[in-house]
C-alpha cells in the first residue's frame, strides 16, 4: 500500500504541475513586463529629478544676479554709492517692453548713452545712477504714465 500511495502522490503532483504551468508561464511574462516598466520609470524620474534641480540652480543663481544689481554700500562722506550692472539694465529694458530712447528720455539721457551703458563701452555717472536706479524700482504702468502723460 506505501508504493501506491506514493504512486499516487507523484501523479497528482504531476498533474497539478502540469495544470498550473500555463498559468505560470503568464504570471512570469507579466512580471518580466512589469520589471522593466519599472526600471523605465526610473530612469525617467532620474532624468526628471537632474531637469529640475539644475533648473533651480539656474533660478537660484538669476536671483542672486538680480539682488546684487543695485547693491547700495556707504562710502567715508555717508552719502551712497550705487553699483552698475548693465545686464540689469538690458533686462530691466526688455521686461517694460522699452526701446532704449524710450529708456534715454526716462533716464533723461540719449539713446547713445543707454546703448553704451548696455554694451559696457561706458559707466553712467552719479547723477545718472540714481537715476537708473529710480527706473529700475519703476512698474510698467508707472513707465508708461511717464511716458505719455496726458
Amino acid at each position: 500500500m506505501n508504493t501506491f500511495s506514493n504512486a499516487f502522490r507523484a501523479e497528482v503532483v504531476r498533474m497539478a504541475r502540469k495544470e498550473l504551468k500555463p498559468e505560470l508561464q503568464g504570471m512570469r511574462k507579466a512580471i518580466t513586463g512589469h520589471r522593466s516598466e519599472i526600471a523605465a520609470l526610473k530612469r525617467e524620474v532620474k532624468a526628471l529629478t537632474s531637469q529640475l534641480k539644475a533648473t533651480q540652480r539656474q533660478v537660484k543663481a538669476m536671483d542672486a544676479h538680480k539682488a546684487k544689481v543695485i547693491a547700495e554700500k556707504p562710502t567715508p562722506k555717508k552719502s551712497k554709492q550705487i553699483q552698475f550692472d548693465a545686464q540689469v539694465l538690458i533686462e530691466k529694458r526688455a521686461a517694460l517692453g522699452l526701446t532704449q530712447k524710450q529708456m534715454a528720455q526716462l533716464v533723461g539721457a540719449s539713446s547713445l548713452s543707454v546703448y553704451k551703458w548696455e554694451t559696457g563701452h561706458v559707466h553712467p555717472r552719479a547723477a545718472q545712477l540714481e537715476r537708473i536706479a529710480e527706473v529700475l524700482k519703476l512698474g510698467k504702468r508707472k513707465v508708461q504714465a511717464l511716458l505719455n502723460p496726458q
